[in-house]
């Protein structure tokens, strides 16, 4: 096949790819990294059907799907980015039956691999503690830092959340804020009474230093007056770990973690938990009671005359 004929097979593919993403978006209002990875899958399986199989996605048959996901394995990719390069080709499959775009699904009878449960990586209340305590109150910047994870701590929210939450979407008179989350789907969270604090003192004393023409209406502002990005957030997150003396992997997803294992170590409802964090389902949320279960025994084992 001429390079032409594949470039052609490619751009049929890309048009393809886009009327599905719009379509997805449009039904499941779905965040802008959803959509890329679902991208970024189809568009490598897309190549690679074209340079290997001279046909378009399509017209693709189950064995060029067993061919393409057997070429990964054998490329080193993992058992978890696999699961997901299944699930995005399984969904823009069945899309098109749905819409009558071709007539079998080739995705039938291809199953996800099976992944263990990886438990998610959690802080002690002791280390949270000491974390929350390491930015500088005295700087505007550490002040800020401060007010971030002291939020993100007291309701879980996603790093995306917390850094996209707008002054409208406070109520610190009655301790909530309201969030869109996932699937544009909005959910009221309690805050308690030390977020609130320290909120309301960021947005009067501190957050009017970064934003001088009041020209924003981002919670949390960087000196250049705009939102924060996700990877600034993970840095400075990084740096007070650091400070602290906390050696185990964090991110800002951690406190996410953490926030729901101690709800649920302190005798919280798994389905109250499940509606603070914006699970859709509640097996999502009940992985935090593995998590608690495994930090019971731990404690058992170091601290019981018999453990």
């Amino acid at each position: 096949m001429s390079a032409k004929n594949s470039a052609s097979i490619i751009r049929e593919s890309e048009n393809v790819i886009e009327s599905f993403l719009d379509g997805i978006w449009m039904q499941d209002g779905l965040s802008d990294n959803t959509l890329s990875a679902y991208r970024r899958d189809l568009q490598s399986l897309s190549h690679w059907l074209a340079k290997e199989k001279q046909t378009g996605l399509v017209d693709a048959q189950r064995h060029h799907l067993l061919d393409y996901l057997s070429f990964k394995v054998k490329n080193g990719t993992k058992t978890r980015s696999t699961a997901r390069l299944v699930s995005s080709v399984r969904r823009f499959y069945r899309k098109l039956r749905q819409d009558n775009q071709i007539e079998i699904d080739p995705t039938d009878k291809i199953d996800l691999p099976k992944i263990s449960k990886k438990l998610p990586s959690t802080l002690t209340e002791k280390e949270v503690i000491t974390l929350l305590s390491s930015p500088n109150e005295n700087d505007i910047l550490g002040f800020r830092d401060k007010t971030m994870l002291e939020l993100i701590y007291a309701s879980g929210l996603r790093v995306s959340e917390l850094i996209g939450l707008k002054l409208t979407e406070l109520n610190l008179r009655q301790g909530v804020i309201r969030v869109t989350g996932k699937g544009n789907k909005q959910r009221l969270i309690p805050i308690g009474e030390e977020a609130v604090y320290w909120l309301e003192r960021y947005i009067n004393e501190v957050r009017p230093e970064f934003n001088k023409d009041n020209s924003c209406d981002t919670v949390f502002l960087t000196q250049r007056n705009s939102g924060m990005t996700r990877q600034s957030f993970w840095y400075r997150i990084k740096h007070y770990a650091q400070t602290a003396g906390i050696s185990k992997p964090l991110s800002p997803h951690t406190l996410r973690h953490s926030f729901a294992t101690h709800l649920l170590n302190n005798g919280a409802d798994l389905r109250a938990v499940q509606m603070m964090l914006g699970h859709s389902d509640l097996s999502t949320t009940q992985i935090y009671t593995h998590v608690a279960r495994e930090r019971l025994k731990s404690l058992h084992e170091q601290h019981h005359p018999r453990g």
